[in-house]
């Protein structure tokens, strides 16, 4: 029986395989970011489903998740996790680039992306990930991300430069935003990421409309620009992510523009994650 939980800042996937015939269990939780939270707050948020799993014979659990930077953030996982399963249960802890990696490309090389709350991007040689263009997060980057998405939009919003047409839109669906309420939320409360995201929604249902289709359009150019174009070995990109998935046909366009040849694109990694894990553990 393996576990295999797959999150971002939004929400955490869980899937359950008990033999390799059987139906799955899928759960859903909180989003889990250990650059963000403490262990002690991570077991908090996600306590429910965790409680859940003690008693059952895991063997192992594959744990891929954004915010997992170094070996500091998976010890604040294991530390979170740990008194959940059984002492023999193995832990493996990956960053949510190896499981877009895994999903999308499986054995062969490739370049897998993540275009969801947050962006990356990596090589994938077919065993790991041998080349990265360093992705800045959040303030300083995350281009082509739902939290861009969003961040660009307010940012229209703020300096005035989004049309009246749409700006009264805007305003009947959040209210009127100052710049106060939207510091607080950039600076002082927890997970901006997620709440700047929330606003790329707006951008989904109006993304016919010229305005809003070109803050979508120069955000993915601007992840294109700064990431993709930088790999020197491109066989193929995927995508994996909310963004990229419910997006997709103007990132198809765009990236045709550019000439960059798409692979699959995923809406999240759960299921390919699957497929390579029963592979890999009932061979």
């Amino acid at each position: 029986m393996i576990l295999i939980v797959e999150s971002g800042s939004t929400k955490t996937a869980w899937r359950l395989i008990k033999d390799p015939v059987s139906p799955y269990e899928s759960f859903h939780s909180a989003g889990i970011n250990p650059y963000y939270q403490s262990a002690a707050e991570i077991k908090e948020a996600q306590e429910d489903v965790l409680a859940g799993f003690a008693g059952l014979p895991i063997q192992a659990i594959y744990y891929y998740g954004t915010g997992v930077t170094s070996e500091a953030q998976c010890e604040l996982i294991a530390a979170a996790f740990r008194p959940y399963f059984p002492s023999t249960c193995s832990l493996e802890i990956q960053n949510d680039l190896i499981a877009a990696a895994r999903s999308l490309c499986g054995k062969e090389a490739g370049i897998a992306c993540i275009l969801g709350t947050g962006s990356n991007s990596g090589y994938w040689d077919g065993g790991r990930i041998s080349a990265q263009i360093p992705p800045l997060g959040f303030w300083l980057g995350d281009e082509g991300s739902g939290g861009h998405l969003g961040k660009s939009l307010l940012l229209s919003y703020l300096h005035d430069q989004m049309p009246a047409e749409i700006r009264s839109v805007f305003e009947k669906r959040f209210g009127v935003l100052d710049r106060l309420t939207v510091l607080d939320k950039a600076y002082k409360q927890a997970f901006p990421n997620r709440w700047f995201a929330g606003f790329s929604k707006f951008l989904f249902d109006h993304r016919r409309d010229a305005f809003c289709y070109g803050l979508i359009e120069q955000s993915f150019e601007a992840f294109i620009a700064l990431y993709l174009k930088r790999y020197m070995e491109a066989p193929v990109f995927h995508f994996t992510g909310s963004v990229a998935f419910y997006y997709s046909d103007i990132l198809k366009q765009v990236m045709k523009k550019k000439g960059l040849p798409v692979g699959h694109i995923s809406e999240g990694p759960m299921a390919g994650l699957c497929l390579y894990h029963k592979g890999e553990f009932w061979p």
